[in-house]
């Protein structure tokens, strides 16, 4: 089978695949359960063994993100990928595989890791209580407490003659937009010197010191000085930006006690457990031989 038009002759996609074809995900029936009321349809039949749709996507997360944004192009490859698994399957179980010693070697291994990593997850998830993530909630906000940002204008100049100058243009009656537009040396000029909305710490000092001292509608009456040269500033508008609620952050919340809570129960089982790590443990070189100077 040919690469997509879409995709550049390479080994990129094709070596994906390959990969694909020896490292697809131990979690692969979790991961090809369909939601609940959404279809999952049959994609193909292999001497009788059905192929969903579901599996398609599940194998479409191992790949690059390149090609999972581009899915409906590799769509075609991935099922014939999910039908050469099932070959490859039934061809390794008709060698007598299924008794293989290096086969029961390598399932013991990944019955350890899987045991190994659900354990894991149930014992962080046991301490993730509701009361746990509300504690959490509330430290969120109390160290990242509401901010107010500003919308503004400014008009750019070279010297502060020129800044002044624009001053006086103003003062006359002049629309403040349509002077930055024709006068404005910044890149927000054209926009008719828009800078959006921003918080104090989006721009320098001097900057942000000048726009916090203006009322919404009021542009400097002095020219201000910054490291790109002088401005004159209009605050346009002003706001308070509210904190997300609990369920806004809450996933983030969830990762982050996962995150920071594993060592904690790791170290409860170390605690409860006869550990020896012997000389050889603590170290690759013979005990009193010191490092090899780094070159």
């Amino acid at each position: 089978m040919q690469l997509p038009r879409f995709f550049p002759a390479g080994p990129t996609l094709a070596l994906a695949l390959a990969l694909a074809m020896v490292a697809f995900p131990l979690g692969l029936s979790a991961q090809t359960q369909s939601p609940e009321g959404e279809d999952d349809p049959i994609v193909a039949r292999v001497n009788g063994e059905e192929i969903r749709r579901s599996a398609v996507f599940a194998l479409a997360g191992t790949l690059p993100q390149q090609f999972q944004s581009q899915i409906m192009q590799v769509y075609p490859l991935l099922v014939q990928r999910l039908v050469d698994f099932k070959l490859a399957n039934a061809a390794g179980r008709a060698d007598g595989l299924a008794e293989d010693e290096e086969v029961k070697k390598r399932m013991a291994e990944l019955e350890d890791r899987v045991i190994r990593e659900v354990w894991i997850e149930r014992a962080v998830d046991e301490g993730m209580t509701e009361e746990a993530l509300r504690t959490r909630y509330t430290a969120y906000l109390a160290a990242n407490p509401p901010v107010t940002e500003q919308n503004a204008r400014h008009i750019l100049l070279k010297t502060e003659d020129e800044a002044r100058e624009i001053i006086g243009k103003l003062d006359g009656g002049a629309d403040f937009a349509g002077t930055a537009t024709e006068h404005s040396t910044g890149p927000s000029g054209p926009r008719g010197g828009d800078l959006g909305y921003f918080t104090d710490d989006q721009m320098v000092p001097e900057f942000t010191a000048a726009a916090n001292a203006l009322q919404p509608g009021e542009y400097t009456k002095d020219p201000v000085e910054t490291q790109f040269g002088w401005h004159v500033i209009k605050v346009e508008d002003r706001r308070d930006v509210a904190q997300p609620s609990f369920e806004d952050i809450e996933p983030q919340l969830r990762q982050d006690f996962a995150r920071e809570n594993v060592d904690t129960v790791l170290q409860g089982l170390r605690d409860k457990a006869e550990i020896e790590i012997t000389a050889e443990g603590k170290s690759m070189l013979p005990a009193g031989a010191a490092p090899a100077a780094a070159q």
